[in-house]
C-alpha cells in the first residue's frame, strides 16, 4: 500500500490539433452501449489538454491509461509523455483505437480487464476517466499493487472522492482514507460540469489525484499493523472515540493523548484528523502492553472476509431475482 486546487475550464485556442488519421465507420464499429461499463466520455481535447497542464505528467513519462473509450485523452496525453500503455475491455472499442493510433508508436492499445491486468515493474503513472462502478475495484488495484503509479489522475464521482480523500476535502475522514494517507496525498483538483461529459452525468464528477509519497510515513515492519489498528477501531461501532479505543489505552493514557494530540475523547472516530491518528498508533506502538495490543491482530483480514460474504449474498439476491424478473414477463 502505500489543497485543494480548483480550476477554470478555459477555451483555448488552437493549441490542438485534430489527429490526421482516420477512425473506422463508426456503423462498422458501434460505442459499447452495455450498462456494466458505466462510462461517461469526455468531448472536449482541449479541456483534457487543460488539465494535463495542471498534473506531473511530462516528457520522460510513461502512462496507463484505463478505459480510453473514444482515445480524446490517449491522444493528448501521447503528445506529452513518452508512452502510453492504453487497456480496453471492449473489444469493438479496442479495434477501433488500434486503427486510429495505428500509425502512432507512442500509443500502446492492450485488450483486457485493467482488474485482471499485471502493472509493471518500472515506474510510471495514470491518468484515467474511469467506469464509475469499479471506481474503489481500480483504487484498490492501484494502491495494493507490488508497485504503486508514482502519481495518479481518475476522473469519478465526487462522492467517492470524499470517501478516498477524506479531511480537509470534508469535515471528516473515513476508514478507506485513513488507510491510504500514510503512503498518498490524495486531492482534488478539478471539478467537472455535466457538458464536458458524453453521456451527460446526473452526478458531480471530479478530477481526483494519489500522489505517492516518497517517504512513507509508517514503515513496511508496521504496515499492517497500522492497517488492523485503525480497522479494528472503526469496526467497534461505539457512539465516540473513548468507547472505541477503551480496550487499547487505559483512560488515563487516552486523555493525556487527547491533551497532547488536540482532540476530544467524545468525538467520533470519523471527526479524529489523520495526523492525530498518526499520533495514537505511534503511542501505540510503544506505550500499550503486548496483551492489549491482540485486541487488534487480523481485524483487516476479518472485515475483508466480511465484506466477501456479503458481496457473495448480494450477487445471489441479484442473480435470483434477476431470473424472478425475466420469468414475469
Amino acid at each position: 500500500m502505500r489543497k485543494m486546487i480548483y480550476l477554470e475550464t478555459v477555451i483555448m485556442p488552437k493549441l490542438i490539433k485534430n489527429s490526421k488519421q482516420k477512425s473506422m465507420p463508426e456503423k462498422e464499429y458501434p460505442e459499447r452501449k452495455s450498462i456494466i461499463y458505466s462510462q461517461n466520455f469526455l468531448k472536449s481535447p482541449e479541456l483534457v489538454h487543460h488539465l494535463l497542464e495542471n498534473t506531473s505528467i511530462n516528457s520522460n513519462d510513461i502512462v496507463y491509461e484505463i478505459g480510453p473509450g473514444k482515445g480524446i485523452i490517449t491522444e493528448q496525453l501521447a503528445s506529452r509523455c513518452q508512452k502510453v500503455v492504453a487497456i480496453e475491455k471492449d473489444r469493438k472499442l479496442s479495434l477501433r483505437l488500434k486503427h486510429r493510433f495505428s500509425q502512432n508508436p507512442k500509443i500502446e492499445i492492450r485488450e483486457g480487464d485493467f482488474l485482471k491486468y499485471k502493472l509493471p515493474s518500472f515506474e510510471y503513472k495514470v491518468f484515467s476517466n474511469i467506469p464509475f462502478n469499479i471506481t474503489a475495484d481500480i483504487i484498490k488495484k492501484l494502491i495494493n499493487t507490488e508497485n504503486s503509479p508514482s502519481d495518479t489522475y481518475l476522473i469519478l464521482q465526487k462522492e467517492a472522492a470524499k470517501k478516498f480523500n477524506g479531511f480537509p476535502y470534508t469535515d471528516k475522514e473515513t476508514l478507506f482514507s485513513l488507510l491510504i494517507k500514510p503512503w498518498f496525498k490524495p486531492e482534488v483538483i478539478h471539478n467537472f460540469r455535466p457538458n464536458d461529459f458524453e453521456p451527460k452525468p446526473n452526478i458531480d464528477t471530479v478530477l481526483f489525484r494519489l500522489e505517492k509519497r516518497k517517504k512513507s510515513l509508517i514503515n513496511n515492519q508496521e504496515a499492517q499493523l497500522y492497517r488492523d489498528f485503525i480497522t479494528y477501531v472503526f469496526n467497534q461501532w461505539k457512539p465516540n472515540a473513548k468507547e472505541s479505543l477503551k480496550k487499547i489505552f487505559t483512560n488515563k493514557q487516552l486523555t493525556k493523548l487527547a491533551k497532547n494530540l488536540d482532540f476530544n475523547k467524545s468525538a467520533t472516530v470519523t471527526q479524529i484528523k489523520f495526523d492525530q491518528w498518526l499520533g495514537l498508533f505511534k503511542y501505540f506502538l510503544v506505550g500499550v502492553e503486548p496483551a492489549k495490543k491482540q485486541f487488534i491482530i487480523a481485524s483487516t483480514t476479518r472485515l475483508e472476509k466480511q465484506q466477501k460474504k456479503l458481496q457473495k449474498i448480494h450477487r445471489t439476491r441479484t442473480q435470483t431475482d434477476w431470473r424472478r424478473y425475466i420469468h414475469k414477463k
